[in-house]
């Protein structure tokens, strides 16, 4: 025990000499302190400046003289468009776990084998992905445009009263739903062709050999093969509806009267738009601190079992 004990500073000494010598000690000194000025300038000092705007009511013009502590916060938990912009990010949320994720595992499974033919549905299907969120929402507008889109054109055909959906409380929002879950479900189906394609293929034929059908297979085989990946996939799902903004903005600007703000857009139109800079980085701050939270505390009780 002693000897072991008496051993260990020349261990770890050895250690630090093969540190030192192979380079890696080197390595760390050339390209840490640039990433960390990198990340100290544009995330941790934006960070800083935030939290010490939102204690102000300021325009974003001159100097920081009005300081009103935390009654930009009270107002924020006051109001009430606030409250329907945190609800809309956590539809956006249910959608993309229940639906989205769902269809994107779905066809996952069709198309995972490398095949010509799967090779075009891949792309196909990724397609919406690879488009700019702008784009997106300026093309869904038109097809959602109650006198010459799509939707208009149906309801003419159908001899039925036009719906303005992006003017319409009532499916502004699913419209909405509809363009996010269309837009990203390529992204999530990729992380899961990428999984399906490392399953082993020896696993597969031992269990079509024991008789099992292709849906016990895909169910009882494949499925707990690529947890990792689903969970993974849930993750970005999670963080990425807390941050939805490009959509909402060229469909429906935040409306019909404020009801399908995401938070970031209520950030947007209530803050920088109004020039309103103290009240936008309370926003930012709390949806800051709602995103370090949920992306830790998934981590910590769902990912430690992917790792």
């Amino acid at each position: 025990m002693s000897q072991a004990i008496c051993a260990m500073p020349v261990r770890q000494l050895s250690s630090w000499k093969r540190y030192r010598n192979d380079g890696r000690l080197q390595a760390v000194l050339l390209f840490l302190p640039p990433a960390l000025i990198l990340f100290s300038i544009f995330v941790i000092w934006p960070i800083i400046s935030a939290a010490n705007f939102s204690v102000y009511k300021w325009s974003g013009y001159g100097e920081l003289t009005e300081f009103v502590g935390l009654q930009n916060y009270r107002q924020l938990l006051d109001h009430s468009v606030f409250h329907q912009s945190v609800w809309n990010s956590v539809r956006i949320m249910l959608a993309s776990i229940f639906v989205q994720i769902p269809l994107a595992l779905g066809l996952a499974m069709l198309i995972h084998k490398k095949t010509p033919a799967n090779t075009i549905f891949r792309l196909m299907f990724l397609l919406p992905y690879i488009l700019a969120e702008i784009a997106s929402g300026l093309i869904w507008s038109f097809i959602f445009d109650g006198d010459y889109g799509v939707s208009g054109q149906i309801a003419k055909a159908l001899n039925i009263d036009t719906i303005y959906i992006l003017a319409d409380k009532s499916f502004a929002f699913y419209a909405i739903l509809t363009v996010i879950v269309w837009k990203y479900f390529g992204f999530h189906m990729m992380i899961y062709i990428a999984a399906l394609q490392g399953v082993p293929n020896e696993i597969i034929e031992a269990s079509r050999i024991d008789g099992a059908s292709p849906w016990q297979i895909a169910i009882y085989v494949k499925l707990p093969m690529i947890v990792h990946a689903i969970k993974l996939s849930v993750f970005f799902a999670i963080v990425g509806a807390m941050q939805v903004f490009d959509i909402i903005i060229p469909l429906t600007n935040g409306g019909p009267a404020n009801s399908t703000h995401s938070m970031v857009s209520y950030l947007y139109t209530f803050g920088l738009a109004r020039q309103n800079i103290g009240y936008g980085s309370a926003v930012g701050v709390v949806l800051f601190i709602a995103c370090v939270v949920t992306a830790f505390t998934y981590k910590r009780f769902v990912m430690k079992e992917a790792r």
